[in-house]
């Protein structure tokens, strides 16, 4: 698996051309409409953020979908406008770029699968978006390059593109998995599935050529999903366009069956759980990436009670900006957390360094290893809370001045 960008053309996907155009809905000039095309209708499988105040381009997608039993032939993704509280007229606003992309692209109006990632509240300006098909055609082809712009296009506060890719050989016939990502703050993914209670800014588009139905790829996207995306925080604002879309066009003639399923999931995994390290990694003002490992929980939900608890607090996320193995911090936001622990069997650890266990402070904490540790880019702070075998790794970071400064200034 790898998340270079270089990587040949080989490792992508059959059956897919990207590209990618600047339509001027950012005010920076920038690449800001991308585009994905399958050669033939792509089944697909999608998780949509739970939160209930959704964007336009999720309800038309979780529309779209549903009309076509999850078929979908091109990708229409905007950067600069969410498109979100914008009433019926966002609705329309998004379902006329869709019409026009259907007949740009040669698909069917609801097998186009729309996303928007922005600012919120402002009017969406369809008319730039559909101006910009002509020249998204021209601009489309199956090389890394056209990947690597499509990833470009996505972006709007991220500092670089978030790629990955994987490949698994089924008697010598390669299958290959191709990820692209979007998001640095607003990140608190909480992603289900697209049909029930409504549910960016995180975007996550995943393309594989493996023949697999859209009940299959639902099966392998949700595990997936729940141990990258979902164990993931930077700020704990869960967005309202959140979407996780995986295509499969078929076109390397490997079925998916028994055999091949563990496999591809394993790959699937290590693509998604590539890109949800690089969205923190990535993070607004972030100087430090902070690996959760909580153990010994009753279930794997309390696990993530805890690592989300701590995760989630200001006091926590500021002592890590500077270093400061401020412990107790982290033992009170897991006592509040809703898990049931007794104090005196937790154990915590930073780095390589204990700093708690039999109820108190440990006899071997050594303050100035411990900030030593934590001056590190990226360490683990290991938490045991003594009652029973469920675990759970929660990736997140800390909050610096510099997140305040970017958020301050970010109008909504």
């Amino acid at each position: 698996m790898s998340n270079d960008s270089k990587a040949n053309v080989q490792s992508l996907p059959l059956g897919f051309q990207w590209g990618a155009v600047r339509a001027g809905i950012k005010a920076s000039g920038k690449l800001d409409v991308a585009v994905a095309v399958a050669a033939k209708t792509a089944n697909a499988a999608v998780m949509f953020t739970k939160n209930q105040v959704v964007a336009a381009p999720v309800t038309v997608g979780r529309r779209h979908l549903q009309s076509t039993g999850g078929r979908v032939g091109a990708v229409l993704i905007n950067a600069g406008n969410a498109n979100c509280a914008t009433g019926e007229a966002g609705i329309e606003a998004c379902v006329q770029t869709c019409v026009a992309a259907a007949e740009t692209f040669h698909c069917i109006f609801d097998e186009v699968f729309p996303s928007s990632t922005g600012i919120i509240g402002v009017p969406f300006p369809a008319e730039k978006v559909i101006a910009a098909l002509p020249m998204a055609q021209a601009a489309l082809g199956s090389t890394s390059s056209h990947a690597e712009l499509f990833a470009q296009a996505i972006l709007t506060t991220d500092t670089r593109m978030k790629t990955a890719r994987a490949v698994i050989d089924v008697d010598g016939a390669e299958v290959r998995i191709f990820g692209a990502a979007k998001g640095a703050g607003m990140i608190h993914p909480q992603l289900g599935a697209p049909v029930g209670p409504p549910h960016a800014t995180m975007l996550v588009y995943l393309f594989t050529d493996l023949d697999a139905e859209s009940k299959e790829l639902n099966a392998l996207l949700a595990p997936a999903v729940e141990r990258s995306f979902n164990c993931i925080s930077i700020d704990g604002d869960t967005s309202t366009n959140d979407t996780v879309l995986l295509l499969a066009s078929g076109a390397s003639g490997v079925k998916l069956n028994e055999r091949v399923s563990e496999t591809f999931a394993n790959a699937l995994n290590l693509v998604c759980g590539s890109l949800a390290h690089q969205i923190v990694d990535d993070g607004e003002g972030v100087s430090h990436v902070v690996t959760l490992h909580i153990t010994g929980a009753r279930t794997e939900a309390e696990a993530k009670q805890v690592a989300k608890a701590i995760a989630h607090s200001p006091l926590c996320k500021t002592s890590w900006s500077s270093a400061d193995p401020n412990w107790g911090r982290l033992l009170a936001a897991a006592g509040y957390s809703g898990a049931e622990f007794d104090p005196a069997k937790v154990t915590i650890t930073i780095g390589a360094q204990p700093v708690f266990e039999a109820g108190m402070r440990s006899p071997r904490f050594e303050e100035a290893a411990a900030h030593a540790a934590m001056q590190e880019r990226e360490y683990t702070i290991a938490l045991d809370l003594g009652q029973g075998n469920a675990e759970c790794r929660f990736i997140t970071c800390d909050l610096t001045a510099e997140y305040v400064k970017i958020n301050a200034d970010y109008s909504t």
